[in-house]
């Protein structure tokens, strides 16, 4: 259990670290984090830090520390698109592998995600559901995404076409109630019939929802992304952002052509409004660098969320993996679904993404702004994580000049 953000700051101080360290306001040379409990208690230079409660002493000579020159210190990454790492996977809803999943992916850095469960059978979607609002309940998950089961057939890509389904209200109820409050975000296509009344439900219940695998026009999508924000802005939900998201962007959506704009024109005016946030799957094998780069120019870091959509395979070489029920075989890093040879996911962690949207010409504090700051607020987590700063939960990684991780804490215990 997490200490209150007051109860927190008057513990005693039992870390310190030293070196450059990114906040949201850039870089902070000869900068320090000072650490009590699970908190961050200070986040700053090093020669402006002044508690009048501090007590050399008492931290331990094991817990002061200055990381090299040429690294940096930097918030723990959100992830509000991923299926998995390491062998596990969190659409099979089988405990164990989801715990290999979580347990990779925290040491990975990406020290706050949600598991995205993809379209299956009622029965399975309940279960999964519930296991997750129970690792949610232990701390180890921020919450749930559902890509689907409300999606085009025409654009499923890697989804089980047998399990696709129109929007069914009472269906969409039931999972609702399965989550227990834990379920974040859904995916669905908006020119399906009901969709209008599915936004309808899960906005009312504080749930994003998220263009994604869809098929539609650019009036459908924007109609759409409007309904959502409304919803969203008039629930009185504390912490949500109050905008919808777009499932991985460009990805299982028709093309943008000059003479058929389709949803892409929509979302990204949408995000270039602050009225969406666009997700990008910037591993260069969904999405050409300089498409990533021409989307920061665009919209925005601030209207940007930079995710995985990983599966089993991250973190591990090529082979034969599934997601959920479906065989993959991975090559080159690239995962291909074995029936169709659709793209099924990702094989990058989120600091893999960062770093290569820093390749592709996007300045650093952007791409991890996007990594971040980002995510948390679509979260309603931005007094809770994605930042250095007091108060917060005390998740850093340390990596060097080529984003290379090289240490990582989550709550204020160090990973190994």
């Amino acid at each position: 259990m997490t200490q209150s953000h007051d109860t927190a700051a008057h513990l005693p101080i039992k870390q310190l670290i030293h070196g450059s360290i990114v906040t949201d306001h850039g870089v902070i040379e000869g900068g320090l984090l000072a650490i009590a409990g699970d908190r961050i208690v200070y986040a700053g230079r090093a020669d402006h830090f002044d508690d009048p409660d501090f007590e050399a002493a008492d931290v331990d000579a094991a817990n002061v520390f200055a990381v090299p020159a040429g690294h940096r210190i930097i918030p723990g990454l959100v992830d509000v698109h991923n299926h998995g790492g390491n062998g596990g996977d969190f659409p099979s809803g089988n405990e164990s592998s989801a715990r290999t999943a979580v347990e990779f992916l925290h040491r990975a850095g990406t020290t706050t995600l949600l598991a995205s469960m993809v379209t299956a059978s009622p029965e399975d979607l309940l279960n999964g559901i519930r296991l997750y609002a129970r690792l949610t309940e232990e701390g180890l998950l921020a919450g749930i995404h559902l890509e689907g089961p409300f999606l085009s057939h025409t654009r499923c890509g890697a989804q089980n076409p047998a399990f696709l389904l129109e929007p069914d209200l009472e269906l969409a109820a039931a999972l609702i109630e399965a989550g227990q409050g834990h379920i974040c975000t859904m995916t669905y296509a908006p020119e399906l019939p009901g969709a209008a009344d599915l936004v309808d439900l899960l906005t009312a219940h504080g749930i994003t929802p998220s263009v994604g695998h869809t098929d539609c026009d650019t009036i459908t999508a924007s109609e759409s992304l409007d309904q959502a924000r409304e919803g969203l802005d008039s629930t009185g939900f504390d912490g949500i952002s109050g905008r919808p998201t777009v499932t991985h962007l460009f990805n299982g959506m028709p093309p943008m052509h000059h003479r058929s704009p389709g949803p892409v024109a929509a979302c990204l005016r949408a995000a270039k409004a602050g009225h969406a946030a666009v997700e990008l799957v910037a591993d260069n094998t969904h999405l050409d660098p300089e498409t990533v780069k021409t989307v920061f120019a665009l919209v925005g870091a601030e209207n940007i969320l930079l995710v995985t959509d990983s599966m089993a395979a991250a973190g591990l070489a090529d082979g034969q993996y599934m997601l959920g029920p479906s065989p993959v075989t991975v090559k080159d890093g690239v995962a291909t679904l074995d029936a169709t040879g659709s793209i099924a996911g990702g094989t990058a962690t989120l600091l893999d993404v960062v770093r290569r949207t820093v390749g592709a010409g996007v300045k650093f504090t952007d791409a991890l702004h996007s990594a971040t700051v980002v995510p948390a607020g679509v979260l309603g987590l931005t007094d809770e994580v994605g930042s250095l700063r007091r108060g917060l939960r005390a998740d850093a990684l340390i990596v060097d000049g080529d984003l290379v991780l090289k240490r990582v804490m989550r709550a204020g215990e160090w990973l190994s």
